[in-house]
């Protein structure tokens, strides 16, 4: 049986470039990296992440195979999942708050309701599960007050910055690119273009083609 054990755990929300930072951490050599894309296609994780909610931390049955983990609904447990991971760097990622909001609003939150009239009952354990861990159990489900969700928001990054040990955070802005990331996890860096992907246009066409989100 495969183990590895995390050594990047970010601790950004949804909606702050994280799945163009799974893909650039994958081409860094961290494989795989979890991301709420990939509950999609472990179905059976939705169960799992629900008994995490409830206090059962099953990270190695999540977690097998994977060395990174950014996005929803990791970002719920960073405080958990750096003692369970004590080598791991965590990583925040940095977003103008209300730019944040606005992507979040017409991305991840728009979809939860129209998630849950799905015919598929996978997409509706998913977006069930979704919506305990981060609908209710982060912004108290109100999703449509932006102040209070851009609270919440600033909350989670000040916690970050004053938890997390200054030799294991790396405070990462997207749009610095490759430069910013490598620098501070001290490798080279890679023959590619930094993995700008996921804009909400492309969130909405693949949420109206395939019913499936991904943050």
């Amino acid at each position: 049986m495969i183990k590895m054990g995390l050594r990047i755990i970010g601790a950004s929300y949804g909606r702050t470039a994280s799945l163009s930072l799974k893909k650039a951490l994958e081409i860094l050599g961290y494989t795989k990296c979890y991301h709420m894309s990939e509950v999609v296609t472990n179905p059976k994780h939705s169960e799992l992440w629900l008994r995490a909610w409830k206090g059962e931390f099953i990270w190695d049955d999540i977690f097998n195979g994977y060395q990174a983990a950014v996005d929803w609904p990791v970002a719920a447990f960073w405080p958990e999942l750096m003692k369970a991971y004590p080598r791991a760097k965590i990583i925040l990622s940095i977003r103008d708050p209300e730019a944040w909001y606005e992507s979040a609003k017409n991305t991840i939150f728009k979809s939860m309701d129209e998630g849950m009239r799905s015919e598929n009952l996978e997409i509706r354990k998913r977006i069930a599960m979704a919506k305990e861990i981060i609908v209710e159990g982060t912004f108290n489900g109100e999703l449509d007050n932006k102040e209070h969700c851009i609270r919440i928001y600033n909350e989670n990054i000040d916690r970050c910055k004053r938890e997390v040990e200054s030799e294991r955070l790396i405070i990462f802005d997207p749009k610095d690119g490759w430069k910013s990331l490598c620098g501070q996890l001290k490798c080279p860096i890679p023959n590619a273009d930094y993995p700008f992907i996921n804009t909400t246009k492309e969130f909405e066409e693949r949420w109206r083609n395939r019913k499936d989100p991904a943050n």
